[in-house]
Parts: C-alpha cells; structure tokens; sequence
C-alpha cells in the first residue's frame, strides 16, 4: 500500500488500465497513418459521455475519416484496400454517373470526425470523385476528451490521457476542444499541478461542481496568466505553452534564501 491511500493507488491503477486497453486495441496499426479508426477505438479513448438524436446535413467530405466496422477493407481517405468491394464501388460509381439520387449515408460525429454505420462505398465514390459534401443523416456523440480532424490512430493514447485528465481538471468545453500534447505523461504531470494549485489556494474539489470551479479558475488563473507572463514561449496550443513552462520550472533549482542579517 502506497503512503497516499488506497483512494490513489485505485486512481492510478484505473488509468493504467485504461492506457492498457487502448494500446492494445490499437497495437497493430497505430504505426499505418492510413489506417481507418474505428468508432469503438476513439470512444474507448476519448470517454463517452452522451449521444443526440438523428438529423440530416451535409458533412465534408474530408470530415470523414472513420468507420463503424468495416475497418480493413478501406483506408482513411475511404480508398478500397481490398478486392473484395471492387463489385459493390463500381455499381455506386456507375449509379451516380448516372445521375441517380442515393440515400443519404448513416454517420456517428465525434468532435470534429465522422464515422460511418452505414454507406461506406457511396462515401468512397464520393470521395473519389472529388464531390466536397456527402448527403448524411448525423447523430452527434459526445465525449470526455475533443475529437480533432488530424486525430491518428497513434494519438490514441495521448488522448486516452487527456480523458483521465479532464476527469480530475474537468475544464470548460471551449477550452477543451483547444488541447492536444504529444505526450501521455504529460496530462497526468499537468492534473498533478493543477490539483497542487487548488489545494495551495484552498480550493475543495470534492464535488463535480467543485471540481468544474477549481478547473475553470486554475485556467484562468493560472495558466493564461503564466502565458501572458512569457510570451516568448511558442506553440500551437497553449496548453503545450505551459506544459513547456512547468518543464522549464522543473528544471530550475530553487534559489537560496537571504540569511537574516
């Protein structure tokens, strides 16, 4: 048994399990930046948390990088990697050259991805031949972490680490869909210095309401006022910003008090 309690030994071992979980589903193609992710593989990362009914709209193209099942016989610009859907792809292609109007396509959106239940030849053809828009009927998913467009399947595990943050630093949706670090390590050093902060500045977060305040003004301040503070610091996001902070905080030693004179 760990100094700090049972309490903490069960939250590390839960995110342990979870990284686990993610890595293996993955194991084999995180390295294939083609691959075509699966919805299942990028929930189990990102954390459900709710799903909305169904409405039609058109969706971009280039939006759709994913799918619900069929995740070998495309690739993530839907180009067929296998024979086996040559037959089905040419009857589509020949129906919209033909001028025939297809049923919308079925598509689950988290963040910014979509992902196909089912209509995966006619989003291949479509893509193929160059239309930007593909008519679909859209349920909305919601998750913990935010769905990027440039999500890979390697990314997986950096964001399954961000889920587990944001479930101790839940901060507010506007500033979730702007975080994105490299790093897995990296979310658990940045939730221990957040909760560090709270209890320095007597904040509780025993509540999820709790928690949601705490997170909200560590944000606000705390880390946007350390990045007005060192605007030399350059990254894309700015929670890389302070993330590089922190790294250059933990590098420095502490300087040595004045003896009393």
């Amino acid at each position: 048994m760990s100094r700090l309690g049972p309490s903490t030994d069960y939250a590390a071992a839960r995110r342990r399990a979870i990284l686990a979980q993610v890595r293996a589903a993955i194991a084999s193609r995180q390295h294939d930046p083609a691959a075509l992710m699966t919805l299942d593989d990028v929930v189990a990362a990102l954390g459900f948390t709710s799903v909305s009914g169904s409405r039609r709209t058109e969706v971009p193209a280039e939006a759709i990088i994913g799918t619900m099942a069929r995740r070998d016989e495309f690739d993530r610009e839907f180009r067929p990697r296998t024979t086996r859907v040559r037959d089905r792809w040419l009857r589509v292609a020949g129906a919209v050259e033909a001028g025939e109007v297809l049923p919308p396509v079925e598509l689950t959106r988290v963040g910014d991805m979509y992902f196909v239940r089912d209509g995966h030849h006619r989003v291949a053809v479509a893509k193929a031949l160059g239309h930007p828009v593909v008519d679909a009927h859209v349920r909305r998913l919601c998750t913990v972490a935010f769905g990027m467009l440039c999500l890979q399947l390697k990314h997986l595990p950096s964001k399954a680490a961000e889920r587990l943050f944001l479930e101790r630093v839940p901060l507010p949706d506007d500033v979730r869909t702007k975080l994105w670090l490299d790093d897995p390590a990296d979310w658990m050093r940045l939730a221990d210095s957040a909760e560090a902060w709270g209890f320095r500045s007597g904040m509780t977060a025993a509540t999820e309401r709790e928690r949601r305040v705490f997170a909200e003004a560590w944000w606000t301040g705390e880390v946007l006022p350390s990045l007005a503070a060192h605007p030399d610091v350059q990254c894309q996001y700015e929670v890389q910003r302070y993330v590089t902070l922190l790294h250059r905080r933990q590098r420095t030693p502490a300087r040595p008090s004045n003896p009393a004179r």
